[in-house]
């Protein structure tokens, strides 16, 4: 507890303020009795050393250092009652209608007998956030700070909302991408690490935190965003001056990194260039790694000399705007059609290069300047993204987005194309993945650490996180209050051998301070074991040395018991389908279903992986074509983006002679694919005979 220490405290703060003072005045009298006179003036000069000078300087100098500390004081308590009032003014109050019906509710509760175990409650429509409820158990704000001008602040940086959803939508790509591209391989050991398992950067993790529910705010007057979409004309309205914007301040280099983010981040669908930067900006703003990411990113164009950029605008340049034409005509003549991409320069290429710059930014979605900007407006910019016109008396001009070095590398990592394929694993153990060199594959249960449930079993609790995740006891569902308690429960399935209070808070409210969380983490627990005591008799959250797991001889997992299952399937000398039919037995649904808290994507793609296995292992191991056929069917409604057992599966529809189902099911998958905002595989469902196909071995 908490309130010992704080009372502790504030007897010693009370203690030396007031104890200083009353030893001075007990043993000294009042530091002030009066000037002295002239006689003990001239004294004082003639003998500045005695007893008594010595004896008030260094009272002196104890009420000095008093005043001090007194100040000090003062101050904090100050800044703490200016925070709370701050706090207050911002807590949102009931509207006259919530008011009435929580006045009603709480009638009926006062008026009905409450039980503990109660009908688990509807699925929401959206996914909630982690710490939806606050330690007053009130509702608290989605995980990172999402601004009132439209806008997410993360650790590096601010992000316009649009830019934020695309963050968030480009990462969600990724994994359906990995999805598409795995290749079910040979039975091997549940412990995996695949190189595609490497979760996402922190900074897009924050991210999709703060988007996971949160709404947008309404469009106040004057809270456009600079930067937040490429394809916002300047001369319509846009964030951008037509001929072009300097940028100065201290946050002018993290200005044109959000303007290179966000421009990628807008075009990365499209085939066109997006981004056009010369490459000494480009090294400035993205540091050593510029060279070897620009090669990665789509939509990226380097150039030596501003000359070099006319060839990625539409029209011919300089002097000229589209299709040759005067620039005066240009706007009458052609459509509405999206603009050529950004362009950013450093201040001396613009100056050297005024003339075909000015003819650049007519067909431009933006022109920026990293400096002055001689030839139009030169904008300050402060670290937070405000701009302000440096040249003239107008207001305040639109907020940018801006990110530091670390922060823009970690967003552009979700739009770069891959890395070169790793070459295929060996399938005589476990493959390795570097990012994760060095850590244990928690999620993965020990069947010796974490028994099953069998048949005499006499524990009443049983967690289940495959599909919807819910805490039984003897069958009946027990509501868990706190969203934040729930991800608890899971995280906790998830990785057996426990976690510590840091892998918690950077998993549960990613991109908030750590400090700031260790007492929302103690209520989130103290709240779960409270509600688990009460409604069983039982806790079965251990607590040693600062590491929180689940007791295994006092509640079932259903996930270790899926994984139980794998290491039998993989370590039986004789492998059959049995027990590869027995792991599919053993999965009822995704790991979490509906929910999407960004740590989930990797223990969640790994755990459907040993599935596909199974289903392909099944499927070659099968005598008979049609049964294989079912089994691959049935991966495909497991993972209805893997390629391989579309290929497959289509090969088998063409052996069978049903050529017609084998062409719907290219086509289906082919639309479900470019529904989200994939292609699929140049070597996947590309042609009718696919004999070279590797069969997977059974052991």
């Amino acid at each position: 507890m908490r309130w010992p220490r704080q009372l502790m405290s504030l007897l010693f703060v009370l203690t030396l303020l007031a104890g200083p003072p009353i030893v001075l005045l007990s043993l000294i009298g009042a530091p002030l009795q009066g000037w002295p006179t002239a006689a003990q003036a001239q004294e004082w000069v003639q003998n500045p050393l005695t007893e008594q000078t010595l004896t008030a300087a260094l009272t002196i100098a104890a009420w000095l250092v008093w005043l001090l500390l007194a100040y000090t004081v003062t101050i904090r308590v100050l800044a703490r009652l200016s925070a709370t009032v701050s706090w207050l003014r911002r807590m949102p109050l009931p509207t006259p209608l919530q008011a009435t019906a929580g006045g009603i509710a709480g009638a009926a509760v006062l008026g009905v007998s409450s039980h503990a175990i109660t009908a688990p409650p509807p699925p929401p429509t959206q996914p909630a956030t982690a710490g939806a409820l606050d330690e007053a158990g009130k509702p608290t704000p989605p995980v990172g700070d999402v601004l009132a001008d439209a806008g997410i602040s993360v650790a590096g940086g601010w992000l316009p909302r649009e830019a934020a959803e695309q963050v968030s939508a480009a990462a969600a790509l990724v994994w359906l991408r990995r999805r598409r591209s795995y290749r079910p391989r040979p039975p091997g050991p549940p412990s995996r690490e695949d190189t595609d398992l490497a979760p996402m950067p922190p900074t897009v993790v924050a991210v999709q935190a703060a988007l996971a529910d949160s709404t947008p705010p309404p469009t106040e007057p004057g809270g456009a965003s600079a930067g937040s979409s490429m394809f916002d004309r300047p001369s319509d309205g846009g964030a951008f001056p037509r001929d072009g914007v300097g940028l100065t301040g201290l946050g002018a280099q993290d200005a044109a990194r959000g303007l290179l983010v966000t421009s990628l981040l807008a075009g990365h669908h499209h085939p066109a260039v997006s981004v056009v930067v010369t490459r000494p900006v480009l090294a400035g703003l993205l540091g050593p790694t510029a060279e070897t990411l620009a090669r990665r990113l789509p939509g990226l164009a380097v150039i030596e000399k501003i000359g070099q950029a006319a060839g990625f605008f539409p029209g011919d340049h300089p002097g000229r705007g589209l299709g040759g034409r005067d620039p005066a005509q240009q706007d009458t003549q052609e459509g509405t059609g999206p603009p050529g991409p950004t362009l950013i320069v450093g201040e001396a290429s613009a100056t050297d290069n005024a003339e075909t710059l000015a003819s650049l930014a007519i067909t431009s979605a933006a022109v920026a300047v990293l400096g002055r900007w001689p030839s139009g407006q030169t904008w300050q910019v402060d670290p937070s993204g405000r701009t302000h016109h440096q040249d003239s008396s107008e207001s305040a001009g639109p907020r940018m987005c801006v990110l530091t070095q670390v922060t823009a590398t970690d967003l552009l990592t979700v739009i770069a194309h891959p890395d070169p394929a790793p070459p295929e694993p060996d399938t005589s153990g476990p493959s390795r993945n570097p990012a994760l060199a060095g850590r244990s594959p928690q999620w993965e249960a020990t069947a010796q650490d974490h028994p099953v449930r069998s048949g005499n079993d006499k524990r009443r609790l049983h967690l289940r996180v495959l599909g919807q995740p819910t805490l039984l006891l003897d069958g009946h569902p027990v509501e868990i209050r706190r969203t934040a308690a729930l991800q608890v429960l899971v995280f906790l399935a998830a990785h057996p051998d426990g976690a510590d209070t840091r892998q918690l808070t950077d998993a549960i409210w990613p991109g908030l301070p750590r400090r700031s969380l260790t007492g929302r983490l103690y209520t989130t627990l103290s709240d779960l074991r409270t509600t688990i005591r009460s409604t069983a008799g039982v806790t079965f959250i251990e607590h040693s040395d600062d590491r929180y797991r689940l007791d295994p001889t006092a509640v079932t997992v259903d996930l270790w018991h899926f994984h139980h299952t794998v290491r039998d399937a993989t370590t039986t000398v004789a492998t059959d389908a049995t027990t590869w039919k027995a792991v599919i037995d053993a999965y009822p649904g995704d790991l979490a279903a509906r929910r999407t808290w960004p740590w989930l994507d990797p223990i969640r793609e790994a755990t459907r992986r040993h599935v596909i296995d199974a289903h392909a292992a099944l499927a070659s191991a099968s005598p008979d074509a049609r049964e294989a056929l079912a089994w691959l069917q049935a991966g495909i409604r497991i993972d209805p983006y893997n390629a391989d057992l579309h290929t497959r599966a289509v090969t088998a529809l063409i052996a069978l002679g049903d050529h017609d189902a084998a062409e719907h099911l290219r086509k289906d998958y082919a639309r479900r694919l470019a529904a989200a905002g994939i292609l699929p595989t140049n070597t996947a469902l590309t042609t009718a005979t696919l004999r070279d196909q590797p069969a997977i071995p059974t052991r």
